[in-house]
């Protein structure tokens, strides 16, 4: 089963965003289906395993998946504008790039020297890889490029939100089982906060947001597989083998959602890749 586990997560995140693409929903839709799926889906894992969590693990972990919904915002927005293919290696690259900082500087991961100087070329192949799948040499308007570029600006400010999300729950001792549903419950309250800010209530009862449950449903899979994988594999195999969705996400986006590049683009997007994965080994290794 262990197996399994390893590799359910990285097939459940690599189709998620061709999932969301395919409902052919308006983001706020998006969001609040994958947010109110995910905590259905914890609530019968609390109901069943029963795992136990202090106040304050539950108000941290509710924080947590208030600052997922800030991520997640940036990269369903850039689905829209500029495609899964061109979305998910950057968005994964920056976050990569983030959380490995916060593991250096705040929580002093990479206490050796070899590990330091092997964790920055690790981050530096990251950074490289983001830029080469970045590149698109198709021409383009001057607004439509303009555009993109506020789109890639969006989506750095928009991975602090990931990266919070990541970092929160090492600071934690309860288990990735107990944070689960806490997660959702600040997944749920940070999309309400959301509409009522940007006065789309009104969401909540068009179908099309309920229709997205199921994406909330895919991401639970997912998330709850990788926390069965790194207890049965451990957190490097587990993480390492888990940035694998970026490649299905990427080609799935390619292949299924028919998004287009020119052929040196899509050399260059190959690439990127190899160098992503291959930095996400490094980084998490050391």
């Amino acid at each position: 089963m262990k197996y399994l586990w390893l590799l359910l997560p990285a097939i459940g995140w690599g189709i998620l965003p061709l999932i969301v693409v395919k409902t052919n929903s308006k983001v706020v839709n998006q969001i609040f289906g994958t947010a109110m799926g995910t905590l259905i889906v914890s609530i019968f894992v609390m109901i069943f395993m029963r795992p136990s969590l202090s106040t304050t693990t539950f108000i941290m972990a509710a924080v947590a998946g208030a600052m997922w919904i800030v991520g997640q915002l940036g990269q369903y927005t850039a689905y829209q504008r500029i495609g899964v293919s061109q979305t998910m290696p950057i968005s994964t690259g920056l976050q990569l790039v983030g959380t490995s900082l916060v593991g250096v500087f705040i929580f002093g991961e990479w206490a050796t020297t070899t590990a330091r100087v092997a964790g920055f070329a690790g981050i530096v192949l990251l950074i490289i890889g983001a830029v080469l799948t970045s590149i698109n040499d198709q021409a383009g308007s001057s607004q439509v490029n303009g555009n993109r570029t506020a789109t890639l600006v969006m989506l750095l400010l928009t991975t602090i939100g990931y990266i919070i999300y990541n970092a929160i729950p090492r600071a934690l001792t309860a288990s990735g089982i107990a944070i689960f549903f806490p997660e959702s419950v600040g997944m749920v309250i940070g999309v309400l906060i959301y509409l009522l800010v940007t006065h789309r209530t009104s969401a909540l009862r068009e179908p099309a947001s309920w229709r997205s449950l199921i994406v909330g449903f895919v991401f639970s899979i997912a998330s709850l597989t990788y926390i069965l994988s790194v207890r049965d594999n451990g957190v490097n195999t587990a993480f390492v083998v888990s940035q694998l969705s970026v490649v299905i996400s990427t080609l799935g986006g390619f292949i299924f959602l028919h998004e287009r590049k020119s052929r040196r683009s899509y050399i260059l997007t190959s690439i990127g890749l190899v160098l992503i994965v291959v930095g996400a080994v490094i980084t998490s290794v050391f």
